[in-house]
């Protein structure tokens, strides 16, 4: 008979940020102990649990005992159980004595590195409850605590103070002896709503015995019930709230019992930026910011307590008072910094460094506003604009309420450049400086803003590869991976038509001329790596992506396209056969080549014998004829489709033609079609990869 199994472990306040990772790791590492000493349970009825002041888990099915063990115990090597009499050892006899049997029975082990003997016996399973002290202890210790700490007098360390232990399986307590708390069935209420202990009578009680303590033991259901408060309480002001989706994790793991409460600011301070404010709110305190059906921010927010309060004015009071001079602080850095013009902050810049061995950030500015002058003119945008824009990108650092909140820089650059009069292009290029931030993000949408984000990216990316701080391994201080990712997807979704080893080129020029062939090299593929898994997720395999970037097209919007074609092509039913066909190709004209066997541009139809031949040479030129204009308008789809249409004759080439003939000119003109339909195909990718 099986049993469904509780564990839980009460502490002081968890780290919110922490508590979901922590919580589903200990879920994991018991069902890892239980699966590991062979005890049976239902893999899909482990339920990971928690509260800021538990972690627990809840595992259906769990059996009463482990299943009888298989020993074996290996002893002396044949060659020295046996001695040169033919009788035992005393070393084999000495072992067997140990295993409580005699020499003749023990078994024999043949390995790859010799012969042993062996004791072989079985062993009755443990109980379930006598190996749970041990799985609980090993899933606590291998918790990823950065920082364990201790308390009190004891010895033991936790990334809280641990304070009650229930073990059930069943409705039986299992004696265990965890971080010097022993288990019982007495878990612990809501702080203020039932301080007292709560019976848990059962594994499958503990869930609802918790709810009516006041603490919602459920992550998911803490969470919706988060979010329904939110909700209800934002509709009575008749604005909808924003839920961001990492808000309400941590908000979630605040609180055992969460409450929603209505609150206001003054008006006043919806004159500072919006953005300023949500950060506030979300960020600083943990609030929910409400907004009118127009998407413009209201004075309204709304708190989550841990407590229904007979008297909820009073936790109003408190948040309404929290968030007083978090905004009051913004407005006053908001209204001083727009005394400034934010062109006079330029020289601040100067002052500033960037990185020891590229400058200050005035420097930076500098490579950047060239690098977009140049991209600007490449892909007709204002070049003014984009070395103006770029020449102010950065000033909104030296504010003061970027200095407050970094996470400003950009929004507030734009604000201040529209207040003070700056067209609205430039004003939002400085905002899309910065896009994409982050995974997700969209890239800059506007051509100016596009511009200046792939000057930022090149001259980040130039810089540090040229004085060798590349990423290694996890490491990735100045975050290259994303800006090089963030590179890629602006030329790519902003179909920008550039061809990126000049870029680099331009970016590197000042930085590293003597070696910027080799860095531009070198970037080039660190770029085009991390396209892998953004195409990936598109539905592109590895074969494929390897295909196009055999070629290294320099223009990463052709690179796409090509790969478009190749995706396409692959769901061909000839496709197989052309890329073995390819394949097949390669290596036979790498071999003459190695042989330095003549290899002719053009294959005259008069010299050709056999009729596989004539029609291949004939197929191959009616090909390279329809294809010609395709390839020359980018139809990448339409070419390789084409193309596939050459299966035939290239099947019955390979079945009726021996290329490397005994004879030179016969030999040469069938490596001369070969080379035709490797150029072909390979206009678009090494379709041999695929």
């Amino acid at each position: 008979m099986n049993k469904n199994l509780l564990i839980e472990l009460g502490t002081e306040e968890l780290p919110p940020k922490a508590l979901d990772e922590l919580s589903q790791a200990f879920a994991d590492g018991i069902a890892a102990g239980l699966a590991k000493r062979g005890v049976a349970f239902y893999e899909a009825g482990v339920m990971a649990l928690n509260s800021p002041r538990r972690l627990a888990v809840h595992i259906e099915d769990v059996a009463l005992t482990q299943p009888e063990q298989k020993l074996e115990r290996r002893g002396p090597a044949m060659n020295a159980g046996i001695g040169a009499d033919g009788q035992p050892s005393k070393a084999l006899i000495g072992f067997a004595a140990s295993c409580g049997v005699t020499v003749e029975q023990l078994e024999k082990l043949e390995t790859d590195k010799g012969s042993w003997f062996v004791h072989r016996s079985t062993k009755e399973g443990s109980t379930t409850s006598a190996l749970l002290p041990e799985i609980i202890d090993e899933a606590l210790k291998a918790l990823p605590i950065p920082k364990p700490m201790r308390w009190s007098d004891k010895e033991f360390q936790f990334v809280r103070p641990a304070h009650w232990l229930v073990v059930l399986l069943g409705d039986e307590v299992v004696p265990a002896t965890v971080l010097g708390i022993s288990s019982d069935r007495m878990s612990r209420g809501h702080r203020f709503h039932h301080p007292q202990t709560v019976w848990i009578s059962n594994a499958d009680s503990y869930i609802d015995s918790l709810r009516s303590a006041h603490v919602l033991v459920s992550p998911n259901e803490r969470r919706q019930r988060v979010q329904s408060e939110v909700e209800r309480v934002a509709g009575a002001t008749g604005g909808r709230p924003r839920l961001r989706e990492d808000l309400l994790d941590e908000v979630k793991n605040l609180v055992e019992w969460p409450v929603a409460i209505a609150c206001t600011f003054e008006r006043d301070f919806l004159k500072v930026p919006q953005e300023a404010l949500i950060m506030t709110m979300e960020s600083n305190q943990k609030f929910f910011p409400v907004f009118d059906a127009h998407g413009q921010l209201t004075e309204h927010f709304i708190g989550i307590a841990n407590i229904e309060s007979k008297d909820p004015s009073e936790i109003r009071k408190g948040y309404e008072r929290v968030i007083r001079p978090r905004f009051a602080d913004a407005k006053f850095f908001f209204d001083d910094d727009l005394k400034t013009p934010l062109a006079s902050q330029q020289e601040a810049l100067k002052n500033v460094t960037y990185q020891a061995k590229l400058g200050t950030v005035w420097d930076k500015v500098c490579r950047v506003a060239e690098l977009a002058r140049v991209i600007a003119g490449r892909v007709g945008v204002d070049a003014a604009s984009a070395t103006k824009a770029a020449a102010l990108a950065k000033c909104d650092l030296m504010t003061r309420m970027v200095g407050e909140f970094p996470e400003l820089q950009g929004i507030m650059g734009r604000t201040y450049a529209l207040a003070q009069g700056e067209s609205l292009a430039v004003a939002a290029a400085l905002d899309e400086f910065y896009q994409p931030r982050f995974a997700g993000d969209a890239i800059a949408p506007s051509p100016l803003g596009q511009v200046l984000a792939l000057a930022e990216k090149l001259d980040t990316l130039a810089g540090m590869f040229a004085i060798g701080q590349k990423p290694t391994g996890n490491k990735d201080p100045f975050s290259l991976r994303r800006n090089a990712l963030g590179l890629a997807r602006t030329l790519v979704e902003g179909k920008l038509d550039l061809d990126l080893r000049a870029l680099l080129l331009d970016a590197l020029s000042p930085l590293a001329q003597e070696k910027a062939s080799a860095l531009a090299d070198e970037l080039y593929e660190f770029v085009l790596e991390r396209l892998r898994g953004y195409f990936a997720e598109l539905g592109t395999t590895p074969q494929q992506f390897d295909a196009v970037a055999a070629l290294k097209p320099v223009s990463l919007l052709d690179f796409a396209e090509r790969l478009r074609a190749v995706r396409a092509f692959s769901a061909l039913p000839a496709a197989g056969k052309l890329a073995a066909a390819n394949k097949r190709c390669g290596n036979i004209l790498k071999q003459a080549a190695e042989k330095n066997e003549p290899i002719p541009d053009v294959v005259p139809a008069s010299s050709l014998e056999l009729d596989a031949e004539r029609a291949l040479a004939a197929a191959l030129a009616s090909a390279q004829t329809d294809t010609t204009p395709l390839f020359a308008a980018r139809d990448y789809v339409a070419a390789l489709t084409r193309l596939a249409e050459l299966q035939e004759p290239i099947d019955s080439f390979f079945d009726g033609v021996m290329v490397m003939d005994p004879d030179a000119g016969k030999r040469a003109n069938r490596l001369g079609l070969l080379a035709q339909m490797r150029r072909l195909f390979t206009q678009v990718a090494a379709i041999d990869l695929l």
